[in-house]
């Protein structure tokens, strides 16, 4: 049960880091996020309210009292890392690493949260 504990904890931790970087990149170097997503090919007005949801996504899964909008959160988050990794290899920009840290992170952190 503890070493379940601190497995969860760990990956859940390394995820809210890649996600609160990510979330702080958005609102706190705009400029460069509008290249990136651009790049992407995704509209710039989706910037902050995606940062946002990162936000309270992350608020969701902390939170121990939201057990339905915490798999709610889990599935968002699944399908955003899973794209932006898409994203990321399809234009070709080497940026991918993040998105796959993140996604085994994410995935460990739901498997063991069901665990403890």
């Amino acid at each position: 049960m503890k070493t379940n504990k601190i497995i969860y904890y760990v990956a859940t931790g390394i995820f809210t880091l890649v996600m609160l970087f990510s979330a702080g990149m958005y609102f706190f170097n705009h400029e460069y996020i509008k290249a990136a997503f651009t790049s992407l090919g995704y509209p710039t007005y989706l910037i902050y309210p995606y940062a946002t949801a990162k936000l309270v996504g992350l608020f969701a899964i902390w939170n121990p009292k939201f057990h339905v909008i915490k798999e709610w959160a889990y599935a968002a988050f699944f399908f955003a890392v899973t794209l932006a990794f898409f994203a990321h290899v399809m234009v070709s920009d080497g940026e991918q690493m993040a998105a796959v840290i993140a996604w085994v992170a994410l995935v460990v952190s739901y498997i063991y949260s069901k665990r403890i």
